[in-house]
């Protein structure tokens, strides 16, 4: 039987700001319906590298292909449509907006694929799609609020109510549970193996707990490179991740 092709794959993915080598030949493969953690200390590369993958950093070197296709060259907004959703390490939103408006816009462009990619989709539609994200996050009671009065944690959630209004098939999150109370993380973690059901994830977290809770498969980063990679229990017993990453 035939080898399943990977959803996503970085091949020798390198990136350079100056003198620096914040990636080096990184060479990974996601695959469809996974949902993978990579983990690192700071200053390993993670970030630079999921920002490569959503367009956010042109490689210096290397490629990314998605579904089989080179997108090295596209920009964030032609990977948005292909399915590709980002969150950021730092909340992005639109403060002066309500959390309704804020995620209606990222709705109305996924709406907007395909065939139906030059009509305006309707206002009902839109708007159940954007009441189906605030309440997967638990966000739809604040829907009127406007962004800047809820609290930060609420403000990363309404981000990624943002990310899944689009219809992800790659839902890429940065830190996503950075600012969560204990109770929003295990709330955040049922939510993420729902969306696993029909999207693949891709995670940069420091919260080893969320990791062993929700990844699959876990690459480790380190200087740039990819120091291990396994399962969550291998990860945890490999030496070199032990002295780099757990401190021990």
């Amino acid at each position: 039987m035939a080898a399943v092709a990977p959803l996503l794959a970085t091949q020798a993915l390198s990136k350079h700001f100056g003198g620096l080598a914040a990636v080096r030949e990184v060479s990974l493969q996601i695959q469809s319906g996974e949902i993978r953690a990579i983990i690192g200390p700071n200053g390993a590369g993670k970030t630079t590298l999921v920002g490569m993958i959503c367009g956010r950093h042109v490689p210096s070197s290397g490629r990314i292909l998605y579904r089989g296709s080179d997108i090295t060259a596209l920009r964030p907004w032609q990977r948005l449509r292909l399915g590709i959703a980002y969150t950021f390490q730092v909340t992005s939103i639109f403060k002066g907006l309500s959390c309704y408006e804020n995620v209606a816009l990222p709705a109305q462009r996924g709406l907007m694929q395909g065939f139906f990619a030059r009509l305006a989709p309707g206002e009902p539609a839109v708007a159940a799609r954007v009441r189906a994200a605030l309440e997967a996050v638990g966000l739809a009671d604040l829907a009127g609020q406007r962004a800047d009065e809820l609290a930060y944690g609420h403000q990363r959630l309404l981000e990624l109510a943002m990310a899944l209004a689009t219809g992800p098939q790659l839902l890429i999150l940065d830190e996503p549970t950075q600012g969560l109370a204990e109770g929003e993380i295990t709330a955040f973690c049922a939510l993420i193996r729902r969306v696993a059901e029909q999207a693949t994830v891709l995670l940069i977290e420091h919260n080893m707990q969320v990791v062993l809770a929700l990844a699959r498969r876990v690459t480790v980063m380190d200087a740039g490179e990819i120091l291990a990679e396994g399962t969550p229990a291998e990860i945890e017993r490999h030496p070199a991740v032990q002295k780099a990453y757990l401190g021990r």
